[in-house]
């Protein structure tokens, strides 16, 4: 065999092995980055059980003042319900958009019924004094913190694997294998991104 033949042959080896080394290694890439958001949205997934536990003590706590509100004591129940198995359905899939809509619609629900219910209280002085409430509160509003923190730990998480996912040429990659878009946990508006008021 010629050595000119032999040293294309040579060449032609060479960039197909850096090829498919740059696949595997692009491939690897949005493994981990997937990996990693879906390790961020179980952070997420803690705390929101956290606080969907919360929610009956405090629901117990308030009914024996609130026997006026029944109303109110049951939305609360009902949002809770709802977003419970909306986290479930979300922690079967994070970033999938509509796992995250639903998880955002849900949690945004239960965040307006939690400030209906903690307005309503505030006309309730032996309530607002009342310390398994005060505990529940406290409780509450460091699991509001948490929430926030761990969201944003995972958007940012999502933003890395979407733009990773979108740039080229990973992008042949992500296409050829699969990678969907993962959908970030972001709430409607700016009134809803308020986490609900838990002084009392």
């Amino acid at each position: 065999m010629p050595s000119g033949i032999l040293g294309v042959l040579v060449v032609v080896v060479v960039v197909v092995l850096a090829a498919l080394g740059w696949i595997v290694a692009a491939y690897n890439g949005l493994v981990a980055l997937r990996n990693r958001y879906k390790t961020a949205y179980s952070q997420i997934d803690v705390q929101l059980k956290r606080r969907h536990d919360l929610i009956p003590n405090l629901v117990e706590t308030a009914k024996g003042y609130l026997n006026h509100e029944r109303e109110t004591l049951e939305a609360v129940v009902q949002a809770r319900t709802q977003a419970v198995a909306a986290s479930r359905t979300a922690a079967a899939n994070p970033g999938d958009p509509a796992s995250m809509a639903g998880l955002a619609a849900a949690e945004t629900q239960l965040g307006g019924v939690l400030g209906r219910l903690f307005a309503l209280a505030e006309a309730y002085p032996d309530l607002k004094a009342n310390q398994n409430m005060m505990a529940l509160q406290t409780e509450l509003g460091k699991t509001e913190d948490q929430i926030a923190a761990s969201r944003r730990t995972f958007n940012d998480d999502v933003q890395r694997y979407n733009t990773a996912r979108e740039s080229f040429p990973t992008n042949l990659v992500a296409g050829a294998t699969g990678f969907a878009p993962a959908q970030l946990f972001e709430l409607g508006s700016e009134k809803e991104r308020e986490s609900p008021a838990v002084s009392f």
